[in-house]
């Protein structure tokens, strides 16, 4: 037998009351959300505003890296590697609830692949044995890498040993995170990349722009972008950063490890290390 309705759509019926007093919550908290900033789409929003805010590298007038300069860290990869650039890992989790809104530490960084000079990307050689700011960085000397200040707080590069606790999520390498206290395990050095030569450049300025390795003064292991090891950002898909040495069969670094520290052209419009590498391409 058909199924007779027995009362009118707009009679009420059971916890009606209950369902328009939660659904009249749910609509203030929404608009209590929206005018306040807090809805998703309005954090991630903010999130990229500020950190993908172009920033200004260095121009190095000297061919030379100074303390004090603004720098991308760039691993131009390989065959199977793309290129890709040291960059914060942030998310709508890691920011801040203060009056001045930031990164929360510690913060990831991985390989991302935009290279392009923004807050995300940019990084401050900065002295940690007293070198006046202008002076030039040698081969071997400690410094540290700190991001730029406001919404990226100024933090530093870390490492530190590598344990069943604290390692990188991945590959479970040495760890590489932000951290906004500078002390010995935010200390790198740069080591000439062909390991025949290397004793030569021992002590000689760094020049800009050109082929390096930066290793982690504590543990000596090498800063690596890991092609093989990909992760899925709210920047797209990006690669793991660790400090581990990869060495091929002649004991010398794999490409992993091979890092570009990259001023801009002179009239400041570009990366000399990309526009050189774009010509060679050309050829």
């Amino acid at each position: 037998m058909a199924h007779n309705r027995s009362y009118r759509l707009k009679v009420k019926i059971g916890n009606w009351n209950e369902d328009l007093v939660r659904e009249e919550d749910a609509m203030k908290e929404y608009f209590e959300k929206k005018e306040n900033g807090d809805l998703l789409i309005q954090k991630v929003d903010f999130l990229k505003q500020n950190i993908l805010e172009q920033v200004n590298l260095s121009v190095s007038s000297d061919g030379r890296l100074h303390f004090g300069d603004v720098v991308m860290l760039v691993n131009l990869g390989g065959e199977n590697q793309p290129r890709s650039a040291v960059s914060i890992n942030a998310d709508v989790g890691s920011l801040t609830k203060t009056l001045s809104p930031g990164i929360q530490t510690p913060c990831g960084v991985c390989a991302g692949s935009g290279i392009q000079p923004c807050v995300r990307t940019a990084f401050i050689i900065t002295s940690v044995d007293g070198s006046p700011e202008g002076s030039s960085l040698h081969f071997d000397q400690c410094f540290a890498l700190r991001t730029t200040g406001g919404f990226a707080r100024g933090l530093y590069l870390t490492s530190d040993l590598q344990s069943f606790q604290k390692r990188s999520k991945m590959s479970g390498f040495q760890e590489v995170y932000l951290d906004d206290s500078m002390c010995f395990l935010s200390w790198w050095k740069i080591v000439y990349f062909d390991p025949q030569e290397r004793l030569e450049y021992e002590g000689q300025p760094v020049p800009a722009n050109e082929k390096v390795l930066i290793v982690h003064c504590k543990t000596n292991q090498a800063l690596a972008a890991l092609g093989d090891q990909p992760l899925w950002t709210a920047y797209g898909k990006e690669y793991e950063v660790t400090a581990h040495t990869f060495l091929d069969s002649h004991k010398a670094e794999e490409q992993v490890n091979h890092w570009i520290l990259c001023t801009s052209d002179p009239p400041g419009e570009g990366l000399v290390a990309l526009r050189q590498e774009e010509t060679a391409a050309n050829h």
